[in-house]
């Protein structure tokens, strides 16, 4: 059985970053989500500046500002802590300096804009308080680096994962053999031409060329980099497999090839 753990990035670390805000300078008059949340009537139509965490996924009301986020150890299934605050018009811009594991969006900002309570606000009318956005910034300033395969052509006798892509239909039936950079978390398992992490190694995501790749050999994810708890791995590989293209796979149906490994699989950085 694979156990899984929750990081809270809550009160402990919320209060880490007012310690920070103030030797930065707290003389703004800045507020924080319990301000607004424990007396939303004294700043009721007022125009404030508040941190908070920021959090948006997929197919839920939002974007909101809560207390703080909990995570899985891939950074996956982040959740708002404590009561939210929708966010009106946030600028999607900002939101390029957070973390981004894969299904959600989050990180610690701050916000300026009106406050208003009494409820109706957002999507389906699901919140009792809403800040209209006028400007906001990261106080998380999440750097990431990435690791990419060339596009360039294969090695004898296999085929190319940037030739998969492009010409699916080529090579839809047949087993090939080729390479790219592996990556699972539990949610997704691909084959992809890169992946991108933060500067500290965590929340790796795969980017550039991507093929859905099911059966890759457990004993080889050891060779690998393995996250906390099991929670992710990734590395470079050679595998073989039977390879289908043109078609809706993997999750959500969201990649148009797939491989699935038959035969022999390697990892070609070992891990230490």
């Amino acid at each position: 059985m694979r156990l899984w753990f929750r990081t809270i990035l809550a009160a402990a670390v919320m209060l880490a970053f007012v310690s920070l805000l103030a030797a930065c300078g707290g003389d703004d008059g800045s507020l924080y989500v319990p301000d607004l949340i424990e007396r939303p009537q004294e700043f009721n139509g007022r125009e404030v500046v508040v941190s908070g965490a920021y959090i948006s996924r997929p197919n839920t009301p939002g974007p909101v500002l809560a207390l703080g986020v909990s995570t899985l150890d891939n950074g996956l299934d982040a959740q708002p802590l404590g009561e939210q605050i929708f966010l009106e018009g946030f600028p999607e811009a900002i939101t390029a300096n957070l973390h981004r594991p894969g299904d959600a969006v989050y990180g610690f900002v701050r916000v300026s804009g009106r406050f208003e309570t009494g409820g109706g606000y957002g999507p389906d009318a699901a919140f009792q308080h809403r800040i209209s956005v006028v400007s906001a910034e990261a106080i998380d300033q999440i750097r990431r680096t990435e690791v990419r395969i060339p596009d360039a052509p294969a090695a004898a006798g296999q085929v190319s994962l940037f030739d998969l892509v492009r010409n699916p239909a080529a090579h839809s039936g047949q087993v090939v053999t080729t390479r790219g950079y592996y990556f699972w978390n539990s949610v997704i398992y691909v084959l992809a031409e890169g992946i991108s992490t933060e500067e500290d190694g965590s929340s790796p995501q795969p980017v550039g060329a991507v093929i859905w790749m099911e059966g890759f050999p457990p004993d080889v994810s050891a060779d690998l980099t393995i996250g906390p708890n099991n929670s992710y791995v990734w590395g470079l590989v050679e595998v073989t497999g039977e390879f289908s293209g043109g078609g809706a796979f993997g999750r959500d149906g969201a990649y148009p090839a797939q491989l699935i490994v038959t035969g022999p699989a390697r990892a070609l950085e070992p891990q230490p």
